[in-house]
């Protein structure tokens, strides 16, 4: 075993160590208010770029799935029609209160399958497998889209057509949504105040700390340059996860060197620069629209409404793999 690939598997463990440490647990070590987490081992396997790994040690993801092993009858109970069919209830008479209900219900259940696929993506990246990697980029991506285009959906809603119902939402706000706080802390968003407003012991919180204290995606990229032979700084195997993923002007030089390979590692550095960028498209498309609808009023839940969402479009997930294209 390589001494580098030796300080990559120690960084692993630690990261591993501390993500059991708070699994299982909610604030003040009572038991979280959420199903039990199914826990992901897979192996960092060292290898060069002209040999197939060899499996290791492992890296553990967290994910949240209830699994049914109830017989599958028809149609209607493989998918839960009667629960989902009947999950939309309008607080007013107003006949666009339907559409706000479904399309925000809609993205609720595409941010379920992008975590779903980002745990996957964690796993593929921690193999070094670049086939899988890949597929899995270009699904989320595909998700990402489709959740951006029903924006065009609830823009055919015009502001008196909103404001005939907006009373009823009382505190609730798309500025609430926990999944997708929780998929902020997977790309790499660390801020405590973020899960700090959730009620302490929910679930929601429990889920959103949980993946502040577990590597980022981008941490399980480091670990998949580590395994196609690409020195990664030894600061950054070891860091805090815990902690924003600052710049470094050291692993910019390996990802010069990625690019210059011009091989499938530099073809997986330009899908997560694709999946940034499509985080921020919907950044600004969720911004406009809000614009479009209430200008710049106060969101409903007390957050700032369209001046919150464009003051998210200047800060990347990804910073390193922007800053190098000025390099290369």
């Amino acid at each position: 075993m390589t001494a580098r690939f030796s300080t990559a598997l120690n960084a692993i463990a630690v990261a591993s160590t501390r993500s059991r440490h708070l699994r299982g647990r909610g604030p003040g070590g009572k038991s979280p208010a959420v199903p039990p987490y199914g826990t992901a081992f897979v192996s960092m396997c060292p290898t060069s770029r002209s040999h197939r790994p060899r499996c290791l040690p492992f890296v553990e993801v967290d994910e949240a799935v209830i699994v049914d092993h109830s017989p599958v009858l028809t149609y209607s109970s493989y998918l839960a029609l009667d629960e989902i069919l009947t999950a939309q209830r309008p607080h007013s008479d107003e006949h666009e209160e339907m559409l706000f209900i479904v399309v925000h219900q809609v993205h609720e259940l595409w941010f379920k399958q992008l975590l779903h696929e980002f745990a996957g993506l964690q796993r593929q990246l921690a193999l070094g497998d670049s086939a899988h990697v890949l597929h899995s980029l270009r699904r989320s991506l595909g998700i990402l889209k489709a959740v951006i285009t029903q924006i065009d959906v609830l823009e055919t809603m015009t502001p008196s057509q909103f404001t005939s119902f907006r009373g009823n939402l009382g505190t609730a706000s798309g500025f609430q949504s926990a999944q997708f706080r929780e998929i902020e802390a997977v790309l790499g968003r660390r801020d405590r105040r973020t899960f700090e407003r959730y009620l302490e012991g929910s679930g929601e919180r429990y889920r959103i700390e949980s993946a502040m204290n577990r590597p980022t995606l981008f941490d399980s990229f480091l670990g998949y340059l580590v395994v196609h032979g690409y020195p990664v700084p030894h600061d950054l195997l070891y860091r805090d996860v815990s902690l924003p993923l600052e710049p470094s002007v050291e692993l910019q030089s390996v990802l010069l060197q990625v690019y210059h390979d011009d091989d499938v590692a530099a073809e997986v550095c330009e899908g997560l620069v694709d999946l940034d960028q499509r985080i921020q498209e919907w950044r600004y498309r969720h911004g406009k629209m809000v614009e479009r609808i209430i200008g710049d009023k106060a969101g409903t839940g007390g957050s700032s409404g369209a001046a919150y969402l464009r003051a998210t479009l200047s800060t990347p997930m990804f910073p390193d793999l922007w800053t190098v294209r000025g390099r290369l």
